[in-house]
């Protein structure tokens, strides 16, 4: 059984975030770098679910960190907001709008339009009126077979780079592409975006004698099994919570009965455990129907529980009639549709289920333990889209040198 004199008994679901084990992770992925070579960690999406803030927080001092990633602008002021002063990036495109703030806030902007760069010179001189004198740092997003945004690495689009250089207030800081298939066990598609990225870069200073002091291209998966791609920085995303990025990968590197047994030997700790208590505990009769629609009819004498959580916290509906959650070290299967904000549970075996009694919907009670994995595979997604379906209305309990840290609740400073 769990320890639980941390836990706040009031909370009637909350997330507990390991911030040791986010650090622990950083460090794993870290050993395998250059020493030269930088962390960019990822926080969009809210941290993937396990809270943007409290984790930069956490990880500003970190040794080796060049700074964080965000995926909107409007993440990345939020963190500029709570005193976040590292470098900020945001990985996808930025709207006019937000220029002059990015600018003045030193956001880094990815640019792969040209009106981008013309609208970011315009910014700049209007905060020079305003007496602001600063440069808009940009970094260049190359598309190399992802499809997504980016100039395409050919040399017609050196012209892009030489506007990128030329134009007034532009500070040209970092380039950059993203692997679509590095978690793959084939890297053939990896290596074919490696080698345009490669091959763009030598362009750019071959044929334009442009040195861009920030290349990155390598993802999770790549940090793990392409050392090759791992440049002046890397980006730590999913890994850095404790998620692997794909099967394929954690069968690589990942663990076998608690030792490290793949070829390049990592060992993530996930960070996030979730967790609620019973707040109605209750006996059916065969023939009676539980939850919406009545999709599951009781054939015996049963023990119900009433769990308050549901789809509008992110527990997924996909799991109505798969998943369970583990009370008091036994797994409690799900009973009939999850609701908006409860689910019901079978714990006619758990004698000692009782109103008030701990429920782990993620994470380890006794020698049972629930996964993102399990959970995601069960409720049709992969495991950080669960993590990133949390709901904001829950809080998150965080966790530092192993005993409670600080309580994190929507609309809270930190």
């Amino acid at each position: 059984m769990r320890e639980e004199n941390r836990i706040p008994s009031c909370q009637r679901l909350y997330a507990e975030i390991n911030l040791d084990a986010i650090r622990s992770n950083l460090e794993q992925m870290k050993a395998g770098l250059s020493p030269k070579t930088k962390i960019i960690a990822v926080v969009k999406a809210d941290g993937y679910g396990h809270g943007a803030i409290p984790i930069a927080k956490e990880l500003e001092n970190f040794e080796g960190l060049w700074g964080f990633a965000a995926a909107t602008a409007e993440e990345a002021i939020l963190l500029r907001e709570a005193g976040i002063s590292s470098p900020i990036l945001v990985l996808g495109y930025v709207f006019p709008c937000y220029y002059e703030r990015m600018i003045e806030e030193e956001i880094r902007v990815t640019v792969f339009r040209k009106d981008t760069l013309t609208e970011l010179s315009c910014a700049c001189r209007e905060l020079e009126k305003k007496g602001i004198r600063k440069k808009a740092k940009i970094h260049i997003k190359i598309d190399t077979g992802m499809n997504r945004i980016g100039i395409k690495p050919v040399e017609t689009e050196l012209d892009f780079v030489d506007r990128a250089f030329q134009t007034e207030g532009i500070e040209v800081e970092g380039i950059f592409t993203h692997f679509a298939r590095a978690d793959e066990a084939d890297k053939t598609s990896a290596d074919s975006q490696l080698s345009a990225f490669c091959s763009f870069l030598k362009l750019i200073e071959e044929k334009r004698g442009y040195q861009i002091p920030l290349r990155h291209c390598s993802n999770s998966a790549a940090i793990m099994e392409l050392p090759e791609a791992n440049m002046d920085a890397v980006r730590a995303g999913v890994a850095m919570y404790g998620l692997w990025p794909s099967e394929e990968v954690m069968r690589s590197c990942g663990l076998k009965d608690g030792t490290p047994s793949g070829k390049n030997k990592v060992s993530l700790t996930p960070a996030l455990s979730l967790f609620s208590r019973i707040v109605c505990v209750k006996e059916i009769g065969p023939g009676e129907a539980v939850s919406y629609g009545g999709c599951f009819v009781a054939e015996r004498k049963m023990r119900i529980a009433t769990i308050p959580a549901g789809y509008g916290d992110g527990y997924p509906r996909g799991l109505s009639g798969k998943g369970y959650a583990l009370i008091c070290g036994k797994k409690a299967p799900v009973l009939g549709r999850i609701c908006m904000d409860q689910f019901m549970a079978d714990v006619t075996d758990i004698p000692e289920a009782a109103e008030g009694t701990l429920v782990t919907l993620i994470g380890r009670d006794g020698a049972e333990e629930i996964t993102m994995e399990q959970l995601g595979e069960l409720s049709g997604r992969f495991n950080y889209e669960f993590a990133c379906c949390l709901g904001k209305r829950m809080p998150r309990v965080y966790i530092k040198d192993g005993s409670f840290s600080s309580l994190w609740e929507e609309g809270q400073n930190f």
